[in-house]
Parts: C-alpha cells; sequence; structure tokens
C-alpha cells in the first residue's frame, strides 16, 4: 500500500473535509479526492462518507486511521529529524490556553535545559476547539484542553481542575459587605461592573449558573481577551471578575483582590492534557506528558 496515499487519507480523517486536507498537504482538493478514491480501490471498501460539509469516516475508514496514523506519525518524526550529534534535539509543539500554558506549563517544560530537556519548544495558543483540531491536524504534538476530545484518534488524560473565583477590588467588597451575595441572593452585586474575556461572559456565566442557579444580570464593562489583563483591571478598580484561583491566589494574599463570595462548593472546570494516539511512543513528547502530570499532582 502506498505511504503517501495513507498520508492524504490519514489528513483528511483527522481534517474531516477533503478541502482542508488539501490545503494541509499542499495539494489541490482533486489530487486529494483521486487519491482517497485510489486507496477505496486498494481497500475495497469505502473509507469516507461524502457529505454537504466534510466527510465522515466510514467503520472501515476508523479501523484504518487507528492503525496507520501512529506509524505515519513515527515515519515523519524519524525523516524531519536530523541524524547529525549537533541537532539531535526534538522539537515539541506544544498547544494550549495563553494563560495556563504560560503560568502552569511553560515553567515546568522549561524548567530544564539542554540535554536534561532533550527537545526543542515551539508553543502556541488557542481555544479548546482551535488547539484540538490543530493537534488532529498534526500541528502540534501536544495540548492543552478544557474539552475533552471525542473519538480515538487522540487521547486524554485529566491534568488537573481549576476552581474559580469571583473576586474585585476591596473597594467594591466594601460596597456590598452589609449584604454579602448568598445563594441566590445576586442582587447586591448587579451594581458593580463586569470584566471578562468575551462578549458572551463564559466565566461568570458559568459560576452564575452553578453558585446561583441564573444568569449574570449585567453584561460586560470591560472584555479583555487574557485572564492576565482582566485580573490588570479587577486590581485597577474595573469591577469585579470570576478568575481561577491559581491565576489570582497571589492577588488574593496580599489584598489587592478580595473574594466576594465564598460558596460551599465551587465551581471546576477540568483540563486534559491530550495527544495523538500512538505519539507518546516518541521519546520527547512522552517526556513532556510525565513531567505535566507529575507536576499537576501539586497544583491547587
Amino acid at each position: 500500500m502506498d505511504l503517501a496515499l495513507l498520508r492524504t487519507f490519514v489528513t483528511v480523517h483527522r481534517a474531516g473535509s477533503f478541502t482542508r486536507a488539501a490545503a494541509l498537504l499542499g495539494l489541490s482538493q482533486p489530487a486529494v479526492t483521486s487519491q482517497i478514491r485510489t486507496l477505496e480501490r486498494q481497500v475495497g471498501r469505502p473509507l469516507f462518507l461524502r457529505q454537504a460539509r466534510g466527510v465522515t469516516p466510514t467503520t472501515i475508514g476508523d479501523e484504518l486511521a487507528h492503525k496507520a496514523a501512529p506509524h505515519l506519525d513515527a515515519l515523519v518524526e524519524i525523516t524531519e529529524s536530523s541524524l547529525d550529534d549537533e541537532s539531535s534535539l526534538r522539537t515539541l509543539h506544544l498547544a494550549g490556553p495563553p494563560e495556563f500554558t504560560a503560568e502552569r506549563a511553560l515553567p515546568v517544560l522549561t524548567g530544564l535545559t539542554g540535554d536534561e530537556q532533550g527537545f526543542a519548544l515551539r508553543t502556541s495558543f488557542g481555544t479548546a476547539e482551535e488547539t484540538l483540531d490543530g493537534l488532529s491536524a498534526g500541528h502540534h504534538d501536544l495540548a492543552i484542553s478544557t474539552a475533552r476530545p471525542r473519538g480515538g484518534l487522540l487521547t486524554a488524560a485529566p491534568l488537573c481542575d481549576e476552581e474559580h473565583v469571583l473576586v474585585a477590588a476591596p473597594r467594591w467588597a466594601e460596597r456590598i459587605d452589609s449584604t454579602r451575595p448568598r445563594r441566590k441572593a445576586v442582587p447586591p452585586l448587579e451594581a458593580i461592573p463586569l470584566v471578562e474575556v468575551h462578549e458572551s461572559l463564559p466565566f461568570a456565566s458559568r459560576y452564575w449558573a452553578s453558585v446561583f442557579d441564573s444568569r449574570p444580570a449585567m453584561s460586560g464593562t470591560v472584555i479583555v481577551p487574557d485572564l492576565r489583563a482582566v485580573l490588570a483591571c479587577v486590581m485597577a478598580g474595573a469591577g469585579l471578575a470570576v478568575l481561577p484561583r491559581y491565576l489570582c491566589a497571589a492577588a488574593l494574599g496580599r489584598g489587592k483582590v478580595v473574594a466576594l463570595h465564598e460558596p460551599a462548593v465551587p465551581p471546576l472546570r477540568t483540563y486534559f492534557l491530550v495527544v495523538r494516539t500512538g505519539t507518546l511512543a516518541m521519546p520527547h513528547i512522552a517526556r513532556a506528558h510525565e513531567w505535566l502530570l507529575r507536576a499537576a499532582a501539586d497544583w491547587s
């Protein structure tokens, strides 16, 4: 069986469309379609179901992808790596949310250098969907995601839970101190401006649904797409925000911000460490994977 055909097949399987696979491979869409048809003739069974938007693998297609993808990834790793001693470092391509990756993952992976680390590092930031799509397409080796992937081509391990805290500068807390919010007692918070990462208020909406069994009544006063910037705005007095405890723990300890509410069961969000199935056979990916899991045991 032609390895080029298998490479095209795995790319289509990961990308979910001939058009996207063609762009990833640097081929025309007709060339990709022709190669898949050739492979289907060799296999004797259809590998994809054509749909209006993209393709869906058949059960035979899924089986072939699960068997072939790890070996193709290993071959690509061999061909892209120099055999010279001076260029022996492999490159690990990591992707994840900017704040968690910067504050948690990168200090772990860059804590060792040179021969101890054993790999060079390239990092990309993105949403959970972008990160998992990029991993599936082969752009990344290791991904940190708040969404657990479905299907067998990606393998996920729980990394850690992130506690969310409702915080504001002390002056805002003083204004509502006499009527501190209790469960379903949201009104005292409505007069405080809200700082968020997106107009859809993802952090506030999740917190309000979990703790107050409602939706936030206010809209975002300040929208900034980075939680570290959200924290800076809150410390400056811009309003309240829902933030991961690890990110605001130092500010809480110094009194720069205070928790407006301490629910009995705080909202949590789980992070997953994700790889393409089979790629943990590659030493540099396995090493980074192990380090992150080991470090996460001490994260709170």
